[in-house]
């Protein structure tokens, strides 16, 4: 178009009558000039439509580019088939240690928050009250084993004397009866002194069992009162144990792996790339009717401390095996309108879209029920960028 407004320009500017020509001369130099851009500007144009761009022209001469993909292959073997539920630790047992006489703290045996020996040292009371009450109960005693003596011999030497008709019977009798007394004293006396004894002892509060001191809830100097005042919380965590709940569903599950042996229960704690391994030790007896769960607890050995009272972890409880079974890591299936597949990696290096039928997911893998063949190559890690007969350039993970 341009090409031909400037033939027409061209045109009104032939040689003409000597009218026209005196006209033409009265052209101003502006539309010259403007006639001159408008054939310049033409045959750049033409130049352009006819001769593309190298870049272009040497692009489409290249091919395609291919596309980094990671891969992983088809494996065959067993699958265990497992839950995957949040669980909490609790302590295996947990004691609130109270004050059982009533007497001034004295001192601390431990650190808040550290580990306890069973038998140490946690509280001590103020033994001078109760101390000064055992002595007093051991003089009681003593007295009473003077008194029993002396009524023992009274009545051996009366019991004489009433052999030789010395005395009455009732005088006798009566020295009888003080013997029973005295022994009876003796006896209470002791009963005192061994609650005195008792009652001395609970001013030393130690740990019943190996364990984790809390926070003290009451500090030296202060007055604590028998069967009122808490000490201290002392927490069982070796071992310990994880409950959670799994869906009614898989009750039965749960108790066909259980009558096959022990289950084992493995616990992940979040940033711990080492998971615990226990056993399952306890399933309730009741499925709570607001949830349709049912309570499951898990004992760990716990060593080394990795699991806190109150923490939560991912429990993984294996309930079924499947044998012989193919499967794929579970970001290999991908998912589309027709059904699920995966981009198997062939010979030539390309890729070969597949449909499969995909089975029960666990422990990162998902079993492939139809579709592939052991060893085969699937694609994990690229597939966006894949269509079927994609070139591709295998990568190794990172």
């Amino acid at each position: 178009m341009a090409a031909r407004r400037a033939a027409r320009l061209i045109r009104s500017v032939r040689p003409a009558s000597g009218r026209d020509l005196q006209r033409s001369q009265r052209m101003s130099a502006k539309k010259i000039l403007l006639i001159l851009v408008v054939l310049l500007l033409a045959a750049a144009g033409v130049h352009f439509l006819g001769h593309p761009s190298g870049k272009g022209t040497a692009g489409a001469g290249h091919a395609v580019a291919a596309v980094p993909v990671q891969v992983a292959p088809v494996a065959a073997g067993d699958v265990d088939l497992s839950l995957q539920v949040v669980g909490r630790a609790e302590a295996w047992s947990t004691v609130t240690l109270r004050a059982q006489v009533s007497a001034q703290l004295q001192a601390l045996g431990f650190q808040p928050g550290s580990r306890v020996k069973k038998g140490q040292l946690l509280v001590q009371l103020d033994p001078r009250l109760l101390k000064a009450q055992l002595d007093q109960a051991r003089g009681a005693v003593a007295k009473d084993r003077a008194e029993l003596q002396k009524a023992q011999a009274d009545q051996r030497r009366y019991a004489a004397m009433l052999a030789r008709g010395f005395v009455s019977r009732a005088d006798y009798d009566a020295y009888q009866a003080n013997l029973e007394v005295a022994r009876a004293a003796l006896q209470s006396d002791l009963a005192a002194q061994e609650l005195a004894q008792t009652q001395l002892d609970y001013t030393r509060v130690t740990a019943p069992f190996d364990g984790i001191a809390g926070a003290p809830l009451a500090w030296p100097g202060a007055q604590v009162t028998a069967q009122s005042t808490d000490l201290v919380v002392l927490n069982q965590v070796e071992p310990i144990r994880v409950d959670f709940n799994v869906p009614e569903g898989s009750l039965a599950a749960v108790r066909a792996a259980l009558a096959r042996g022990p289950v084992p229960v493995r616990a992940a704690i979040p940033g711990d790339p080492q998971p615990l391994q226990g056993t399952l030790e306890f399933v309730d007896n009741a499925v709570d009717n607001s949830t349709g769960t049912i309570l499951l607890k898990a004992r760990f050995d716990n060593p080394d401390m990795r699991l806190t009272p109150g923490q939560f972890v991912q429990v993984s409880l294996p309930t079924a095996r499947i044998a012989r079974a193919l499967s794929v890591p579970v970001q290999a299936v991908q998912s589309s309108a027709r059904g699920s597949f995966v981009f198997v990696l062939k010979a030539d290096g390309t890729v070969a879209q597949r449909y499969v039928t995909p089975g029960p997911s666990t422990g990162g893998r998902t079993v492939i029920e139809q579709g592939v063949s052991a060893g085969e190559q699937v694609v994990t890690e690229g597939q966006m960028l894949l269509v079927d007969g994609s070139r591709v350039q295998v990568r190794q993970g990172g």
